[in-house]
């Protein structure tokens, strides 16, 4: 049966998922990539921008290809697609990923401000989704089939889809790292209360790779 999943998620050891202050020239916000040093190096994501090498093999690459693995819809909070706030001005604004996204399959935007679906290279549709999140994922399910479907982000998103009980899974890479200010993944959240556990953790040299579920 197919989940609802959140994977390779970058944490601080203080619980941002991402800085302050995103822009174009920081996507995940100031000091934002410290957390995510444990994927960078891995070669799953090399692959993924077109180059070679990286560490293959080890707990960072198999979680990296987990991350990526069986997913046949995702869905995206506004920010995660891009920096652009309020109505479009217009629809030059394509994604962070140039002209082939690494999702490769029906991706869900969440907005507040409707726009024509997007096709780009690569198998990747962008969908713009003004009807909150059971709209997206309900529409996302459908596009995944008998595949999962992925919460790819950004905080916000993922605070929405945990606090509504929708997630199955979460694997969360928390890196050794305080950013000290950014997007808390968990306040206000009681996990246990919302009836997940942690069922299994790994650690490497960057993360602690942490797996969390609802039983």
């Amino acid at each position: 049966m197919s989940k609802v999943r959140v994977a390779g998620f970058g944490v601080s050891l203080d619980g941002f998922g991402a800085g302050v202050e995103q822009s174009l020239q920081e996507p995940l916000g100031k000091r934002g990539k410290e957390i995510f040093q444990w994927f960078f190096h891995t070669r799953t994501f090399l692959n993924m921008i077109g180059k070679e090498g990286g560490s293959a093999e080890d707990v960072d690459d198999q979680f990296a290809h987990r991350a990526m693995d069986n997913f046949g819809a995702f869905i995206l909070g506004r920010n995660m697609f891009g920096p652009v706030r309020g109505p479009w001005p217009d629809e030059s604004w394509k994604g962070w990923w140039g002209d082939d996204p690494p999702y490769r399959a029906p991706t869900f935007v969440l907005t507040h401000h409707a726009r024509e679906p997007l096709t780009m290279q690569g198998g990747t549709t962008f969908y713009f989704v003004t009807g909150g999140i059971h709209e997206a994922l309900e529409r996302a399910r459908e596009a995944a089939g008998a595949k999962d479907v992925k919460i790819a982000g950004g905080v916000s998103t993922v605070r929405q889809y945990l606090q509504a009980g929708l997630i199955d899974a979460l694997h969360l890479a928390c890196g050794p790292v305080l950013l000290g200010e950014g997007e808390s993944l968990f306040q206000g959240l009681d996990l246990r209360a919302l009836g997940y556990s942690v069922t299994g953790h790994n650690a490497s040299k960057y993360a602690t790779h942490v797996t969390v579920e609802k039983l």
